[in-house]
């Protein structure tokens, strides 16, 4: 009895640290390497580490080491800005005052905070006059456009694409052995043509 007591602790024990890598696989890691994808009007969100699952495929070269960096999403995401590079940022902007950098520094402005600024929001921090206001107000608002525009179009059903990209993230959990391998995806007959050529596209192999 004590033998058979001590392997279900030992199938348990296994079990959480099975259970520890699922959940750490989903939640865990910086969300810089969040991918924001528009797919065809539809947003989705994914880990770059999953879409890099099949080598070869078009969507590693797509989303690899290079062309991740050339993209520049790790510095453009702006909400996620300390007041500290607020005011870095605040400093490289042409005929604004230095000292107004230090208002963002002392009132402890975040980048979600930055972007929702108005005239009366950059007023209550201490912006006086009404150039460096309307100045602020322009580079904000180009700033916010800059970010928007880190998310990656990808002009493909949304269904298809939906259905890849579950595959994908079932792939990166058997890759970690906590499941077997994932079936094919389940495509209703009218959307199979469509998905087909989108998989021959993505993996050509």
């Amino acid at each position: 009895a004590l033998k058979d007591l001590d392997a279900e602790i030992i199938s348990l024990e296994n079990s959480f640290t099975d259970e520890e890598k699922f959940i750490s696989l989903f939640v865990g890691g910086s969300t810089s390497d969040i991918v924001t994808l528009n797919v065809s009007g539809t947003v989705m969100a994914t880990k770059r580490e999953t879409l890099l699952v099949i080598d070869e495929s078009m969507l590693a070269q797509q989303f690899d080491d290079t062309k991740w960096t050339e993209q520049g999403c790790k510095n453009m995401r702006v909400s996620e800005w300390t007041s500290e590079e607020i005011a870095k940022w605040v400093k490289k902007i042409s005929n604004i005052q230095e000292d107004v950098s230090n208002l963002f520094q002392e009132n402890d402005i975040n980048g979600a905070e930055l972007l929702a600024l108005n005239e009366f929001g950059l007023e209550k921090i201490g912006v006086k006059r009404a150039g460096t206001i309307c100045l602020l107000l322009k580079e904000i608002k180009q700033l916010e456009k800059a970010s928007q525009d880190v998310v990656t179009l990808i002009e493909h059903s949304p269904y298809c694409f939906g259905k890849i990209l579950d595959f994908l993230r079932m792939k990166q959990v058997s890759s970690l052995e906590l499941c077997g391998d994932p079936a094919l995806p389940s495509v209703c007959e009218h959307k199979r043509d469509m998905f087909e050529k989108v998989v021959k596209y993505y993996f050509p192999g």
